[in-house]
């Protein structure tokens, strides 16, 4: 009752969801919700959350935390996304959590470190949430429940504010939506993306023994991450083969490129014609 009374002063009337919970070892869980994963690392030293949480997960995450640990400490890092589907901090800060955000995503949401922030986000306001309040420029590291995590910014693949989350000991890696998991990858020109940058990434940490966190859908591996890299390459491929003969984007578009991909990537965020325009306005320089 007490936790519900606080959702209630906070301003977050959204009804709550379903969430998902994978434990992946006895101080890290995987929350699914309907914005994205959320890795959490939880124990004597409170809770860490990393990922694009909904806010109509956080009541249900929140009392999840409060049964499996006494400390009162919330830190949450919320990876890039689009700008119209972001939510914020999901309300996390009026809870009392310590909410940070890469700085170049942060500014697209009206904060700036150098001058006085601008009105939030309409669909923020609806939500009833806010913006984190703290930025990071290049790396923010957590030492906690007996684990390492670094968050590192990475050249830009989605977005310009990229990261690579490392939990060191449990020997997992978190890219958000340079490695979507449920489908396509976004190339958001709105947000500085490179195509280049994203392949970059997924080879870096594919293959090897990395377990890999994807921004939705289930832990997998680095097998996986070269497979998407792959997809990715041979579409990319084709579609510069279309460009070289003068095709024009809508005319690649109509090719289907991406059509043998289709029934494993096609069922996610992006729909297959959007991914093979983002290639085609990339390759272009558009």
């Amino acid at each position: 009752m007490r936790m519900f009374a606080l959702m209630l002063l906070a301003g977050l009337t959204v009804r709550a969801e379903d969430v998902t919970v994978t434990e992946l070892s006895p101080t890290l869980l995987l929350f699914g919700t309907s914005a994205g994963n959320v890795l959490t690392s939880i124990g004597p030293d409170g809770a860490l959350m990393i990922g694009t949480p909904s806010a109509a997960s956080t009541k249900k995450i929140s009392a999840i935390l409060n049964a499996r640990t006494k400390s009162s400490l919330r830190y949450l890092v919320v990876a890039p996304e689009s700008v119209d589907a972001t939510e914020g901090d999901a309300g996390w800060q009026k809870l009392g959590a310590f909410a940070a955000m890469h700085e170049k995503a942060l500014n697209r949401l009206g904060g700036h470190a150098m001058g006085p922030l601008q009105p939030l986000p309409a669909h923020l306001v609806r939500l009833g949430v806010d913006r984190p309040r703290i930025a990071f420029s290049e790396v923010i590291t957590f030492d906690m429940n007996g684990d390492s995590i670094h968050v590192v910014h990475q050249q830009p693949g989605f977005s310009d504010a990229d990261s690579v989350v490392h939990v060191e000991v449990a020997n997992i890696i978190y890219l958000g939506e340079v490695f979507p998991g449920d489908g396509y990858p976004l190339l958001d020109s709105r947000q500085g993306a490179n195509l280049d940058g994203m392949l970059h990434a997924l080879e870096h940490w594919s293959g090897g023994a990395f377990r890999i966190a994807p921004a939705r859908g289930k832990l997998t591996n680095g097998a996986a991450l070269r497979a998407f890299h792959d997809m990715i390459v041979s579409v990319r491929g084709k579609v510069q083969q279309s460009i070289n003969a003068g095709a024009s984007v809508e005319q690649v578009v109509a090719q289907h490129p991406a059509a043998e991909f289709d029934a494993q990537w096609g069922h996610g965020r992006v729909t297959s014609d959007d991914f093979v325009r983002s290639i085609y306005n990339s390759l272009s320089g558009r």
